[in-house]
């Protein structure tokens, strides 16, 4: 029998998850969240002012959900961005700039042919657990 432990996270402060699936988990070491768009978390719908706006409140989105796991930005190992068309690619990394500025994680960047809700980005994080 396996000691391996999982438990959802849900944050108060993120959107609410528009599926059967939790904000983030933590797994033993690491923390994975799902990928998050740039919805308010008031209203779910998507922030006005393009993908630099999304961008930044997908961030603050993925945020929230660290802190409800106990960890923040600076214990995120890995990221994955989705962008709905890479010539956003510019804007995007400016404000993610914004979050990270030194010892960066690891990061991919891919276009999709389309996000949930027609968002323009959906970003997704893998921590380390800092605490339990």
């Amino acid at each position: 029998m396996s000691n391996f432990v999982k438990q959802s996270v849900k944050a108060e402060n993120a959107p609410a998850a528009i599926g059967p699936y939790s904000h983030g988990v933590v797994a033993g070491a690491f923390i994975f969240t799902a990928g998050q768009l740039g919805l308010d978390p008031t209203t779910n719908a998507l922030v006005p002012g393009g993908v630099e706006e999304q961008t930044r409140q997908a961030l603050l989105n993925l945020e929230s959900i660290l802190q409800a796991a106990g960890a923040s930005l600076a214990d995120v190992v890995k990221t994955t961005v989705f962008l709905q068309d890479m010539a956003d690619f510019a804007k995007m990394n400016a404000v993610y700039a914004e979050f990270f500025s030194e010892n960066f994680p690891a990061r991919s960047a891919i276009q999709v042919a389309a996000l949930p809700k027609n968002g323009l980005v959906e970003i997704e994080a893998i921590a380390v657990a800092t605490t339990k």
